[in-house]
């Protein structure tokens, strides 16, 4: 019978720990595994992670190409063929929220687009920043409706007062 007092780490599954510099018989004495001198024996003795000795490194050699937008809005594009496939065909609510939570869409999204490839089979209310005119007839036909949201206006950024 198994009991608290009897439990046990399976065979190999725990190590003791390494005691560094605790004499010459231990195989780790005097310097510990760091081996002589140098500054990889020193203490906080290691390079930056990309130095390269002082010659020049990968990452300064190589041309920089393109330019990633800090202030870029990302869209969720979603078909009205795979709101039943990823929201289930009872019909609902759709938006960036309802598909987060169903973990039909992976990221951090600003905006939903819903385009009209597939058939609907469920009653959908769609709330989304933009709606094609073919998915918004499929979901009119299936007796579902559209709300078109607000696109969101620029991050405000403090202006710089200028000195009189």
């Amino acid at each position: 019978m198994l009991k608290l007092n009897t439990i046990q780490a399976r065979p190999g599954a725990t190590q003791k720990r390494k005691r560094l510099g605790r004499g010459s018989g231990s195989g780790l004495g005097p310097t510990a595994g760091k081996g002589d001198k140098g500054q990889l024996a020193r203490s906080g003795g290691s390079v930056r992670p990309g130095f390269e000795g002082g010659q020049m490194p990968l990452y300064r050699r190589i041309p920089k190409r393109g330019f990633k937008n800090p202030g870029r809005r990302t869209v969720a594009i979603v078909n009205v063929g795979d709101l039943n496939r990823l929201l289930g065909s009872k019909g609902g609510v759709v938006s960036l929220e309802t598909l987060a939570e169903a973990k039909a869409i992976k990221g951090a999204f600003d905006r939903l687009a819903v385009l009209g490839t597939g058939d609907v089979s469920g009653k959908w209310t769609v709330r989304g920043h933009r709606v094609s005119e073919s998915a918004r007839a499929k979901i009119e036909n299936a007796g579902g409706s559209v709300e078109i949201l607000a696109i969101p206006g620029p991050i405000a950024r403090p202006k710089k007062v200028a000195k009189a």
